[in-house]
């Protein structure tokens, strides 16, 4: 089936007890077993079942079945947030001692894990430009483990050369991470550009309506887990095989941390899926209206927006996004009074550290989600003291133009 069928019918074919074809939200916490030898044949992996929704849960099978047919993979884990996702995959990849590469731009949470979390334990995180392809191949040494990208940087908008940097890595025989939140399986299949492992921030796009906070972990079957770099996942690979890592991450790493989502929070973004590949042509129509218009207002500075012909990453969102480059860009009015005047002064658009739902959200990055980092870290990340980031709505584009003519004109 073609990825829109998917995205509505994969994964569930609806329940054989009650003939419901909405997936059932199974609101339970563990699940009975007539007799100890069942139970015990679960636990000890000799017999399908399910033992405790932190392991895993009906509802969020399904959902774990779908993005996996999304991405193209061969196995997917649900989690709570999409920065577990991220912690799950890197915890169960890397120990103290061992370098990861990332790039630059990237999401500050992310890069607060990185540099923070994992700093503490021992591990060291090498940023790159994201755009330089080159920074990569130099960034490798005998202690690299990973590469960590995003498919769109989030918020410098830059866009690195997926099949480029997944070569890099496959010839250092490590994993390439990438992060497809922003763009989402409807504008990019990583899995196809070489990409090793997807996570998801579920919460914004595929949920589309901010009433959820879930992520993902899908596993592409790239990388031959058998023959990697990783000494307990090889040994893991004589049984589980090319599932290998999705099996150390399932029964070790997800379990022992606890990032597993609500089964409510399952349903609600098996609900938004269905509805996800209307509103993705819609955040770019509207997004690409929107960096039009700003880059014609006398007013404006500057816009950031790789679907611009402008933009030095235009040719990659031709080449790798058939010309789609998401709900997502950046502006800027020439100072932070003149930033904070215009977001004061929005009406439809919702002052929100959020992105991808289906209303137009407007944010301020430099005092808000960048807060934490230095001057110097914030200009590396692409936030500047003017910068205001917009994630681009579904809602009529003449009413989110309105909107923004009227927050500039009242911006100084």
């Amino acid at each position: 089936m073609k990825i829109d069928t998917l995205a509505i019918h994969s994964g569930f074919s609806g329940d054989k007890g009650s003939g419901a074809s909405a997936v059932p939200i199974c609101q339970t916490v563990s699940y009975a077993y007539k007799t100890a030898q069942e139970l015990a044949d679960v636990f000890d992996g000799k017999a399908p079942g399910y033992i405790y929704t932190r392991i895993a849960n009906p509802t969020t099978t399904a959902l774990e079945l779908r993005l996996t047919e999304l991405e193209n993979g061969i196995g997917c884990i649900a989690t709570s947030s999409g920065m577990a996702a991220i912690a799950s995959v890197v915890m169960g990849l890397v120990r103290a001692g061992d370098e990861i590469i990332a790039a630059t731009g990237i999401f500050g949470g992310t890069v607060s894990l990185f540099e923070n979390t994992l700093g503490r334990f021992g591990v060291k995180t090498n940023l790159v430009e994201a755009g330089d392809t080159e920074q990569f191949a130099k960034a490798v040494n005998g202690k690299t483990k990973l590469i960590f990208i995003e498919t769109i940087g989030n918020p410098r908008m830059d866009v690195p050369d997926i099949p480029a940097i997944a070569r890099i890595a496959h010839q250092a025989n490590m994993p390439l991470i990438v992060d497809n939140t922003v763009t989402t399986p409807f504008l990019i299949r990583p899995e196809s550009f070489g990409a090793d492992i997807i996570v998801h921030s579920t919460s914004k796009f595929i949920n589309g309506h901010g009433s959820a906070i879930g992520g993902a972990v899908i596993d592409t079957g790239n990388y031959n887990w058998a023959e990697g770099l990783f000494e307990d996942i090889k040994e893991l690979a004589r049984k589980s095989r090319q599932l290998a890592f999705l099996a150390h991450l399932r029964n070790l790493i997800y379990r022992d941390l606890g990032g597993c989502p609500a089964p409510m929070n399952s349903f609600l973004m098996l609900q938004g899926l269905e509805t996800l590949s209307g509103r993705m042509a819609k955040h770019c129509e509207n997004a690409k209206k929107l960096a039009l218009y700003l880059q014609n207002h006398p007013k404006v500075q500057w816009v950031n927006y790789p679907g611009l012909e402008n933009s030095e990453f235009h040719g990659r969102i031709v080449e790798l996004f058939d010309g789609r480059a998401g709900g997502l860009l950046t502006f800027g009015l020439g100072d932070k009074q003149s930033a904070f005047r215009f977001i004061d002064s929005v009406k439809l658009a919702k002052n929100m550290a959020n992105l991808g739902d289906a209303k137009t959200l407007v944010i301020h990055p430099s005092s808000t989600i960048f807060h934490e980092f230095s001057v110097e870290q914030q200009k590396q990340m692409g936030v500047t003291d003017d910068i205001i980031r917009v994630s681009v709505g579904i809602e009529d584009f003449e009413d989110i133009k309105n909107d923004f003519e009227q927050a500039i004109k009242n911006s100084g």
